[in-house]
C-alpha cells in the first residue's frame, strides 16, 4: 500500500506533466525555451514577494510571473531590446533580485526545494493549486488550440485571417507562466523547462500530428513522473530531478528505436 505522501507526489507530479507536456509543444514550435527559463527564475522573486505581502508562496509566484511575462511581450514588442538580451536581463536579475530580498528579510527558504522541487512534501492545498490550475490551462489550450497553432505556423498568415496574433502570443507566455508557478515544488525553478521541452521532443519523433504530438508529450511527461519517483525511492535520490532523468530516459529510448527503425528499413 502507497504512503499518503507517495500518493500526493504522484498525484502533483502527473498533474504537472499532462499541462507541461503540450505547452511544451507550443514552447517548442515557437522556440521559447529561453523564455521558459526566464519565468522558471523569476519564481524565486515571486517566492520573496509572497513572503513579503504575507502571502502563500505560489500566490506570490503567479503574481510576479505574470507581471513577468507582461513585461516580456512588452519588452520583445517595442524592439527596445533584441528578444534573447530582454530575456537574459530578466532572467538573471530577477533571480537575483529574488535570493537577495530572501536574504534581506531573514526568511527561512528551503533553496534547495525551490531549485530542485520537493514533490514528496506536497501538502492537499498543493494538489488543489496544481490540479485547478492544470483544468485551466487544459481548459485554455483546448478552447485557443486552432488559433494558437495557425499563429505558430505562420503569424502574418495568421492575422490576415483575422487572428489576433500578438494577443495570442502573450496569453501564451500567460500560460507557460502559470505552469512554471504551479511546477515549481515538483521539479523546482531550474528543471521545470526541461520537464516541458523534453516530453515534447520525445513525441515530436514519432507524432503524425500536432495534436498527437501534444497527447504524447503529456503522456510522457507522466510516465517520466513514474519513472522518476519510482528511482527515486529506490536509489535514494532527489525526486524532482530524478522526474527530469526519467523524461530523458524515455527520450533516449525512443530515439534509439527509432534510429534502429531506420536501419532495419534501409537493411
Amino acid at each position: 500500500m502507497l504512503d499518503d505522501f507517495l500518493i500526493r507526489a504522484l498525484l502533483g507530479g502527473l498533474g504537472i506533466a499532462l499541462v507541461a507536456g503540450p505547452l511544451g509543444c507550443f514552447v517548442s514550435w515557437r522556440r521559447m525555451a529561453y523564455f521558459g527559463d526566464t519565468m522558471a527564475h523569476g519564481a524565486v522573486l515571486g517566492v520573496a514577494f509572497g513572503f513579503s505581502l504575507s502571502l502563500p508562496p505560489m500566490v506570490g509566484v503567479v503574481m510576479v510571473t505574470l507581471v513577468l511575462a507582461g513585461l516580456l511581450a512588452r519588452m520583445t514588442r517595442s524592439r527596445a531590446l533584441g528578444a534573447d538580451t530582454a530575456l537574459g536581463v530578466m532572467a538573471h536579475s530577477s533571480l537575483a533580485l529574488g535570493l537577495v530580498l530572501v536574504a534581506l528579510m531573514g526568511i527561512r527558504v528551503d533553496l534547495m526545494g525551490m531549485l530542485f522541487g520537493d514533490v514528496l512534501a506536497l501538502s492537499r492545498t498543493d494538489l488543489a493549486w496544481i490540479w485547478g490550475g492544470a483544468a485551466l490551462e487544459l481548459g485554455l489550450l483546448t478552447l485557443l488550440w486552432r488559433p494558437l497553432l495557425a499563429a505558430t505556423v505562420d503569424e502574418d498568415l495568421a492575422r490576415a485571417e483575422g487572428i489576433p496574433a500578438d494577443k495570442l502570443r502573450l496569453v501564451l507566455m500567460v500560460l507557460v507562466a502559470l505552469v512554471v508557478a504551479l511546477a515549481m515544488k515538483v521539479v523546482g525553478v531550474l528543471l521545470v523547462t526541461a520537464l516541458m521541452l523534453i516530453p515534447a521532443a520525445t513525441a515530436r519523433a514519432w507524432a503524425r500530428t500536432p495534436e498527437a504530438m501534444a497527447i504524447g508529450a503529456g503522456l510522457v511527461g507522466a510516465l517520466a513522473v513514474g519513472l522518476g519517483l519510482f528511482g527515486s525511492l529506490e536509489w535514494d535520490t532527489p525526486a524532482g530531478p530524478s522526474i527530469v532523468v526519467g523524461a530523458l530516459m524515455v527520450f533516449i529510448l525512443v530515439a534509439l528505436g527509432r534510429r534502429m527503425r531506420h536501419i532495419w528499413r534501409a537493411s
